[in-house]
């Protein structure tokens, strides 16, 4: 370039002379303030388009093993250079007021601990299964969970009242200028909150205060579309397909008694009579959709879902040293591991007997995640503890076998890193996700209220022993990897789509805001069948007056 330039060949001769003529540390000075200089110009200008790029995320989250998903999401927003500011009730149960990744704004909410509800609930409901207790004992525990249900979404409907109630704190979100709410929809807060502020809304979800959220949104015919809790493939029978509709039928009226009344007073409240609070959900802009089509069963969807099954997995990590040697220890057996999620850490000291019995019987080292008394029938292969890196455990070569309750997160967990299961799930969407995984020829399930160290143990060496469930959970891990892009990676950019284009209203459909009778075409087809009475009719009339005159006719002349 200094050859072709005269303003850069002076640039440059001045450049060089001043080597010639200087000292040597003066020359290394010189070409280290050079460095430090371009170095800073470097770093403000990264700093600079973080800056512009960066948006201000508001998240409405709900709490428990939801919180689990949603804080990777934060994190993540973070790392990003985006401010978050997450609402949490003063009492909750996962979500930390204190953390180095968002503001915390803290509603003081009274009430009773969900986790204690929970846990007791988990017991109780063991016990039932296992002891064969009457059907109005089990009754009246559904009825216990489903008044915690609407207590919880009343509380939600009181955090969210407050925050309107609240001028200075409604001033504050205000100001704040978010340029978008993220939130789960198992509660409404969100939903509720992102439309008074008006920004868009985004949904990190599987479940909204309606059941699984597919049905919300999308259409769902209900012929090959199973309801989840139902047990059911996409392949039903005639009594099977007539079993889905009356359990779509039976849980759409329990959630609307579960939740429509707290939902719909505070609606009413704050935005008019003639607003529907479920058309808020329906609403939204986008909808993260945490499941896989290795995970789902094929149906129809909507341009504003975006699958991010698996988004939380991740490559195994080292394990840590004392269970890096523990797993080690294994040989050829390898490793089972065992974990029932977070609301169960420990199980009916007779179950938990009757479970370690089963493993001591195994060559296979165990490590269990159990939180309760150390069971008396423990051997020496199984190991305790308060809590595991189950994604690092997955992910370790030696593992052969995953135990588990049948949740979403751990399951995608195990898709990914190729680990057949067995499944014990005890209630939710548990059984029905376990089923699902079943019905692909990589888990078996063991009803609870059966369960020994026979039937334990035997199951649990057809899943160690039978190479098929490897095999066939292998393939559904190079499936699920097979993707052009990581699933974090589509939820971050879906989401940064939408401050960037302050909403994505061009992919919701309006369809929501239809009657029933207009979404499924009944004013159609019945204004086409009066049409088409009218005209047969009309025919009939012609018909009759035709056969009238000729009648009359032949009646004249034969008088």
């Amino acid at each position: 370039m200094c050859e072709t330039h005269p303003k850069q060949l002076s640039n440059c001769h001045f450049f060089f002379s001043s080597f010639r003529t200087k000292h040597p540390l003066s020359m290394l000075k010189n070409i280290l303030n050079m460095v430090l200089i371009a170095a800073s110009k470097l770093i403000l200008l990264i700093v600079f388009a973080q800056a512009v790029g960066a948006g201000k995320v508001l998240v409405f989250p709900h709490d428990g093993s939801h919180w689990v998903n949603m804080r990777i999401l934060v994190e993540e927003l973070h790392s990003r250079g985006h401010s978050i500011s997450v609402i949490r009730a003063s009492e909750s149960w996962y979500i930390k007021e204190d953390s180095p990744y968002y503001r915390a704004i803290t509603i003081d909410i009274a009430g009773g601990s969900e986790e204690e509800f929970f846990s007791l609930f988990v017991s109780r409901l063991v016990q039932i299964q296992r002891q064969g207790e009457s059907a109005w004992t089990r009754f009246s525990l559904d009825m216990e969970l489903k008044d915690q249900f609407s207590n919880m979404h009343r509380k939600v409907c009181e955090m969210v009242t407050h925050i309107f109630e609240s001028e200075d704190l409604m001033q504050s979100i205000k100001n704040s200028k978010y340029d978008l709410v993220l939130t789960d929809p198992a509660n409404g807060g969100g939903v509720v909150l992102a439309h008074y502020l008006n920004v868009p809304l985004v949904f990190n979800v599987r479940w909204t205060v309606h059941g699984e959220a597919h049905f919300a949104i999308a259409p769902s015919p209900l012929s090959y579309v199973p309801f989840p809790i139902g047990e059911l493939s996409d392949k039903m029978t005639f009594i099977q397909r007539v079993r889905n509709l009356l359990v779509y039928v039976m849980r759409l009226h329990l959630y609307r008694q579960i939740v429509g009344p707290h939902y719909s007073a505070l609606v009413h409240r704050y935005f008019g009579l003639d607003i529907d609070y479920f058309s808020l959900f329906q609403a939204a802009d986008l909808w993260l959709m945490r499941v896989d089509f290795v995970f789902e069963f094929p149906r129809p969807t909507m341009p504003n879902v975006i699958y991010m099954g698996g988004f939380q997995c991740k490559p195994a990590k080292p394990l840590p040293q004392d269970l890096e040697e523990f797993v080690q220890s294994s040989g050829e057996h390898g490793v089972i591991i065992m974990s029932l999620g977070t609301l169960v850490g420990e199980l009916p000291q007779d179950l938990a007997d009757e479970i370690a019995a089963a493993f001591a019987q195994l060559p296979q080292k165990v490590i269990w995640r159990h939180t309760g008394e150390r069971p008396a029938t423990l051997g020496n292969n199984t190991l305790l503890v308060d809590w595991m890196p189950q994604n690092d455990l997955l992910g370790h070569p030696k593992t052969r076998v995953f135990v588990a309750h049948g949740g979403t997160n751990g399951i995608l967990e195990a898709i990914y890193h190729g680990v057949p299961m067995l499944g014990l799930p005890l209630m939710f969407d548990q059984p029905d996700n376990m089923s699902r995984m079943k019905l692909k020829g990589v888990a078996k399930v063991v009803d609870i209220a059966r369960l020994d160290r026979d039937v334990f143990g035997e199951t649990l060496k057809e899943v160690l022993n039978e190479p098929s469930y490897r095999v066939n959970m292998q393939r559904l891990s190079r499936l699920h990897r097979d993707q052009p892009m990581k699933p974090l990676d589509r939820a971050l950019f879906w989401i940064e789509f939408v401050m960037r284009h302050k909403g994505a209203a061009h992919l919701r459909t309006e369809s929501y805001r239809m009657p029933w009778y207009s979404y499924h075409s009944v004013d159609v087809v019945v204004f086409l069948l009066a049409i088409l009475l009218l005209i047969l009719l009309s025919f009939i009339v012609v018909i009759r007056y035709v056969c009238c005159r000729t009648c009359y006719k032949t009646k004249v002349k034969d008088e």
